[in-house]
């Protein structure tokens, strides 16, 4: 189950990536492509609108940002020096008001900059087979020259392109490559309407490809019968360690080990395997691995984590060999942290880096990986949201120590930061001028049975102390994720107080606090949830007779659940629920994500299914509920909401259920994504009525 990466992800009505697609070979083709002098900041300013930014990179001496301005219609890529932003440029594409280009990544002499981009010629765009759907326009790997200010298109492939990263020594460029692909390689997309043999036909596998940096000629490193997710070069750029599965890759991810090989081929070595190896890290899964500078070790992010890209866990360190010993066994850097570290890098031999979660504030913190203890004062970015990287969070130089991101709070505008772990400043100024005008929003604590729990509030518009209000409460998805702090507009346009907890089970108050909800689905997790209310009860003009309840993927499991165990809730909307996990294990495609939650198969242990199945308690509802998901959704499939729907209406509950055609877990459509809040906001106005 989806949404909400550490520190952010996705809410209930949130709008998703696109879809990528990206084989064939063929020499560099040079077009007449140059880097010009712009001033994007004044583009904002004209239009009244926020710039948005996508992926960012930093060069290898410190000097230089690379980064993406997304607009309506097209995204752009631009260079700032750090030390002068106002004398930005843009590389300009041909084509470019009309096409995408994204990922930046800086060669290792800093001379070349690598980037994707939809701005190639008619021949290279992906043509749809007889059957499919209209195909995303076709990415390809460009390549900027410092010495030349020209651009030249490298690869000329068809299937989907991820992750690019330059190998150590310049000479090629590696990513995860899925060829011909028809969808992306996520759980979170439409699944394929159901035909032929199931399991089998169709499956398409994610591989490391590698091309020339030169001449585009390129070669599939990893293997045909493994899906990889995340990859890294040794500094020696003679191997290269990722994290893969057996396909289907987006059912596997859970189960997937840490591997090892050389980039002239071989078999590929398991380092790790989370299955069988002992200690803290046992039956757990694995992300983000990153080779130390001397080669000799990998650190990882390793934790309970439900969903592919909402890393979250402890920092380990692993010998790059593997294999069992002093030597061999992880090491968890940072066992009993406070918060959740969601992505890492090396800063030195000694000292790793990282991206905290720690109760709603981000922290760059780092750790003596020798000693197990803080390498200094973590650095505290506050209530915001950071994001850039090619898979998560930050991106920096693997020698400097250098960082950049963009940064944003609930009261500031999105811009870009950069510097080194101890300081970072503001580069660009692209938002100045723009006001940000959110609701009121806070940071909000309470314990519960011995945690602390942490989460969000957002006031009602025009709030006045001396009036009720009605209340929503607003789960995020996961369960291993959090609600970030971003303030509901949408519930505070309409009136409403908005609570959105994150209770046990979710990101930013250690791992101890992600793994209290195992085998325990809807029980600790709703006490902390109803206790939050409480809180805010006591603090706040709230109408305790108008209260409702909503959330999105686990999330609209807890609405569904936490309806039968209470009659507190006077209205739910349940967004791709999930009413019984006995069912729902052979209906989804990820049954691998549950065994860590459970602590077995279903088939294996039943009852602790049940304990948490939404549809053994179905005759406590009495409150009326809004039932929405995707038709096509694979995560939480539309008929684990069939059957909740179905169960109140013959229970006599009002209820609705809308199923949306050609969707997944994540909507795409503006059109629905528009619906959805219109009959949400229906929904609890109906069913909560001012002076009921």
């Amino acid at each position: 189950m989806k949404l909400n990466t550490c520190p952010s992800r996705l809410t209930l009505l949130a709008t998703f990536y696109s879809l990528l697609l990206p084989v064939t070979l063929s020499a560099c083709l040079s077009a007449p492509l140059v880097a010009e002098g712009t001033a994007p900041s004044q583009t904002a300013k004209q239009d009244g609108q926020t710039a948005q930014f996508g992926n960012v990179a930093l060069s290898p001496d410190g000097k230089t940002v690379a980064w993406t301005l997304r607009g309506s219609e097209a995204a752009s890529i631009h260079l700032t020096p750090v030390s002068n932003p106002a004398s930005s440029v843009l590389i300009s594409m041909e084509n470019g008001p009309h096409c995408n280009s994204s990922n930046p990544i800086w060669a290792p002499d800093g001379e070349t900059l690598a980037f994707l981009s939809t701005c190639t010629s008619h021949d290279d765009q992906a043509k749809p087979t007889s059957g499919e759907e209209t195909r995303m326009a076709q990415e390809q790997i460009f390549l900027w020259s410092k010495a030349t200010n020209q651009v030249t298109q490298l690869t000329h492939l068809v299937g989907e392109i991820q992750q690019p990263a330059w190998s150590p020594g310049g000479k090629s460029i590696s990513f995860l490559f899925v060829k011909n692909a028809t969808r992306h390689a996520g759980a979170l997309d439409a699944m394929p309407p159901w035909n032929g043999v199931i399991g089998e036909d169709g499956v398409e596998i994610q591989r490391v490809y590698s091309v020339d940096a030169k001449t585009g000629a390129g070669r599939f490193l990893s293997p045909a019968n493994l899906h990889v997710y995340e990859f890294d070069y040794a500094p020696n750029g003679r191997r290269i360690a990722y994290i893969a599965a057996e396909p289907p890759g987006e059912n596997n991810w859970w189960v997937a080990k840490l591997y090892a090989q050389g980039i002239s081929g071989g078999q590929p070595a398991v380092v790790l395997d989370p299955d069988t190896v002992s200690g803290s890290l046992h039956g757990l899964q694995i992300a983000v691995p990153r080779y130390s500078p001397d080669g000799k070790r990998i650190a990882f992010i390793g934790g309970l984590m439900s969903d592919q890209g909402s890393t979250g866990g402890d920092v380990y360190v692993v010998a790059s060999k593997g294999g069992e010993g002093v030597n061999g066994v992880p090491v968890d850097v940072t066992a009993n942290i406070d918060g959740t570290p969601c992505f890492e890098g090396w800063l030195n031999r000694h000292q790793i880096g990282f991206v905290e979660d720690r109760r709603g504030h981000i922290l760059l913190s780092s750790y003596d990986v020798d000693r197990q203890t803080p390498a200094g004062t973590a650095l505290d970015l506050g209530m915001v949201s950071i994001s850039g990287g090619p898979i998560k969070d930050a991106a920096w130089t693997r020698l400097a120590s250098g960082l950049a991101f963009v940064k944003k709070g609930p009261v500031t505008p999105q811009e870009i930061w950069a510097g080194h772990w101890g300081a970072v400043e503001q580069v660009t100024h692209l938002n100045d001028g723009i006001k940000l005008n959110p609701p009121r929003f806070e940071s909000i604590e309470w314990t519960d049975e011995g945690f602390h729990v942490q989460g969000w509030l957002t006031f009602p518009k025009n709030y006045d102390p001396a009036k009720k209000y009605p209340l929503i409460v607003e789960v995020h998805g996961g369960p291993s994720a959090s609600a970030g702090p971003r303030p509901n507009a949408m519930w505070s346009e309409q009136g409403y107080f908005v609570l959105a907890p994150n209770p046990r089970g979710s990101f930013g108050q250690g791992e101890r606090f992600v793994q209290a909800n195992r085998k325990d689905f809807g029980y600790g997790d709703l006490r902390d949830i109803l206790k939050g209310m409480d809180t805010v009860e006591a603090r706040y003009p709230i109408d305790k007779q108008r209260e409702g309840l909503t959330g999105w993927s686990y999330g609209g499991f807890m609405t569904m659940f936490a309806v039968t165990q209470t009659t507190r809730f006077r209205a739910a909307v349940a967004g791709a629920g999930i009413s019984d996990w006995l069912s729902y294990y052979g209906e989804n495609s990820i049954d691998q994500w549950m065994i860590p939650f459970f602590g077995a198969s279903v088939y294996d242990d039943p009852a602790v299914y049940a304990k948490s199945s939404a549809i053994n308690y179905i005759k406590n509802v009495k409150t009326p509920t809004l039932v929405v998901v995707g038709d096509r959704d694979g995560e939480c499939p539309a008929p684990q909401s069939f059957e909740f729907w179905h169960a109140l209406r013959d229970m006599g509950v009002k209820t609705e259920l809308v199923v949306y055609p050609n969707e997944g877990h994540g909507f795409r459509n503006p059109a629905h994504i528009r619906d959805l809040a219109a009959r949400s906001i229906s929904w609890f106005a109906d069913n909560m009525p001012a002076g009921k």
